[in-house]
């Protein structure tokens, strides 16, 4: 089991019966019978079962006469077998959920180690008065399933004994009817045990509480008032899990504060799991929707396991990835690992292995338990070492998770793992959880609130790179001697990946333009557009070719990773003589019609590429167009491209450039718009 789940009634629940009285027992001499019987004189009350019980571990050998179990039988001799009193220590209290050493089990008794069947019998005479009927409430804690019989005959189970190996599930109110009303009873509870009980509990095996035996109607009341105790005790944990899964629900929405943590997602992750391990326990406790094997199944050999590599995962990333990449793939390993130990250690498939090698395989999961903890341990040290506050602040987190994680070898060393206030079942695991998510919540506020910061200032950066590209661009409108240049920006983002330089030559009175893209968006296309305009600059200080500025600007890029660019340069001379050079640029269009340009690779690809290289010339009123491929790609809102031709059209139509790039982004902008325009005009002649 992932938590030990079981129960006892409260003595303070028979005198919540009231108007009723619970009837003291009043022992009778001894009668010449194999055992002695308890005298007990019922009215309208109920009296818990304490002994003697007789004991015996094994099971029954089958009647040949009857086809009942032998043990069960009235007139058995039990003489022999040992005695059992079932009356909790002084001083000690367990409202319902079953702490150790409260009623110890036959392991505690003699019997260490041994699993699977054993019987308890009882003789009781009854005085009953005319009218009443009798009933038992089953044992609240019993470890696993059991059968009960009066006089032989079966009244009924807890559990599914109709297969080869009994299906046991969680401890439960159960109540049996008795039937006639003899003055002599003679009981026998025939109990299984799981294997895996045995990692559970230092005192498990059989019943930790005494049957309640009395009047149907006060037995009634009695197992309504169990059910009650039940809910209450497993609220803390249904509690819990609600708790975590809106603390999950949390940590997903800081991820829209800031997508690119990873932190946010694991810590999600965490939590869920979390909620899932406490949850199967109130589901298990409340319904016979889990059984014993399956709860185990899940709580140790499913998720537990993933809660282990969750808390290693989650505190890697915390700390900044980028070393030791090599254990993610250690964590996948020892969770596989882990989840076949926990699963045949636990003997969840049961009669696949023996129960020494099943042992052997709990060992083996104890200890990658154990690694588990030292790697986190040693995340968390390497953070101290090298983010001091924050890794300090994360160890207690870790230490307590330690304390919760190995909950069960505390239990089986004795340590008081179990409160009840206000009646509720509250564990060392719950406490510690609790604390965990305190003090996880106030790791996330200030992570959070570092990384808006950081928000601010990467904000603050990109406004800065705007402004400084803006500076850059040339004006919107420009008139050199003898060329109108009209020119417009468009950005799909706050800092765009397009470029362009327009330089007048005053001595000779020739225009360059260059123009450009780059790959990618956003700050990093800024910067290399910044790269890119210082490049143009100074390479145009000294040359103004067009294949001299491609070549300058295609080894500034080469060496940088993937960091590539399409560009053209064009050099108009004084009488509309234009040379083009082209990395891959669209061609331009004069008088709305393509230039007709060879292919060629973009920049940075290649350390000597070749560029495709045009001659023409522009007659005064030309009117020549360099579009950015942000135009033709723009998408309409149902998936449709703006397309070639329609550029075509507009360029025809158009009045300036500004109305090209409006057109195109009211179209749909996905990418960077640019647009130059430039007019051959008739050169001014001096007077």
């Amino acid at each position: 089991m992932a938590r030990r789940l079981s129960g006892v009634l409260p003595i303070l629940s028979l005198f919540m019966l009231a108007p009723w009285a619970v009837a003291q027992p009043e022992r009778a001499p001894a009668p010449a019978q194999p055992a002695s019987a308890e005298q007990i004189t019922l009215g309208q009350s109920a009296v818990p079962l304490y002994g003697p019980w007789k004991f015996h571990i094994g099971d029954s050998p089958i009647d040949p006469r009857t086809g009942k179990p032998l043990w069960a039988e009235p007139d058995f001799d039990d003489s022999n077998w040992e005695t059992v009193d079932l009356t909790p220590k002084q001083g000690a209290t367990d409202p319902v959920a079953g702490s150790s050493g409260y009623v110890p089990g036959w392991t505690a008794r003699g019997h260490a180690g041994d699993w699977g069947y054993a019987w308890y019998r009882i003789r009781v005479r009854v005085d009953v008065p005319a009218g009443l009927s009798m009933a038992l409430a089953g044992p609240q804690d019993i470890d696993d399933a059991y059968q009960l019989f009066a006089n032989g005959s079966l009244l009924g189970s807890f559990g599914d004994f109709s297969t080869g190996h009994p299906k046991s599930y969680y401890a439960q109110p159960a109540m049996f009817y008795l039937q006639g009303t003899g003055t002599s009873q003679v009981l026998a509870v025939r109990c299984w045990m799981e294997p895996g009980t045995l990692l559970y509990a230092p005192d498990a095996g059989g019943m930790h509480a005494a049957p309640v035996f009395g009047e149907a109607g006060v037995v009634r009341l009695a197992n309504q008032a169990n059910w009650l105790e039940d809910f209450r005790s497993y609220s803390a944990e249904a509690v819990e899990a609600v708790f975590f899964v809106l603390l999950a629900i949390l940590a997903l929405s800081l991820i829209l504060f800031d997508r690119s943590d990873d932190a946010y997602l694991w810590m999600a992750f965490l939590f869920l799991l979390t909620a899932l391990d406490a949850g199967i326990n109130p589901v298990a406790a409340w319904t016979q929707v889990v059984s014993v094997r399956l709860g185990n199944f899940l709580g140790d050999g499913i998720i537990s396991p993933l809660e282990y590599a969750a808390w290693v995962i989650v505190w890697w990333v915390w700390f900044g990835r980028a070393r030791s990449r090599w254990l993610p793939r250690l964590v996948a390993g020892l969770t596989v690992l882990i989840t076949i130990a926990s699963t045949l250690g636990d003997e969840i498939f049961f009669g696949v292995l023996s129960h020494t090698a099943a042992q052997h395989w709990h060992t083996v999961a104890q200890i990658v338990q154990a690694m588990f903890f030292l790697l986190l341990v040693w995340i968390v040290v390497d953070g101290i070492r090298r983010q001091g506050m924050e890794g300090w602040l994360v160890l207690p987190v870790v230490l307590l998770h330690g304390v919760s994680s190995f909950w069960r070898e505390f239990a089986l060393h004795h340590f008081n793992l179990l409160w009840f206030p206000f009646g509720a079942r509250v564990s060392l695991m719950e406490v510690s959880d609790i604390l965990i998510a305190a003090v996880i919540a106030l790791l996330l506020l200030r992570r959070l609130l570092q990384s808006l910061k950081s928000q601010r200032q990467m904000a603050l950066d990109v406004r800065q790179a705007q402004e400084v590209q803006q500076v850059i661009l040339p004006e919107q409108r420009v008139v050199f001697h003898g060329f109108e240049v009209e020119s417009e920006y468009r950005p799909a983002r706050e800092v765009g990946g397009d470029f362009f330089q327009v330089i007048p030559n005053e001595k000779d009175g020739s225009l360059l333009i260059v123009a450009g893209d780059v790959t990618g968006k956003g700050l990093k296309a800024g910067m290399l557009v910044a790269l890119l305009v210082g490049a143009i600059r100074s390479t145009a200080d000294w040359s103004a070719d067009p294949i001299v500025i491609l070549k300058a600007l295609n080894q500034r890029l080469m060496g940088r990773g993937d960091a590539q660019a399409t560009c053209l340069a064009l050099r108009i001379e004084p009488d509309g003589s234009a040379t083009l050079a082209n990395a891959g640029h669209m061609p331009p269009y004069v008088n709305g019609k393509p230039l007709e340009v060879e292919g060629s690779l973009p920049l940075g690809m290649i350390d000597a590429p070749e560029f495709s290289v045009l001659r023409f010339k522009l007659a005064q009123g030309d009117r020549l167009m360099l579009l950015s491929d942000g135009i033709a790609e723009a998408t309409s809102a149902d998936g449709q491209l703006f397309g070639f031709e329609r550029v075509q059209e507009l360029i025809a139509s158009a009045s300036s450039a500004a109305h090209i790039a409006t057109t195109a982004q009211s179209f749909g902008q996905e990418d960077d718009i640019s647009v130059i325009a430039v007019t051959r005009t008739a050169a001014l002649q001096p007077a």
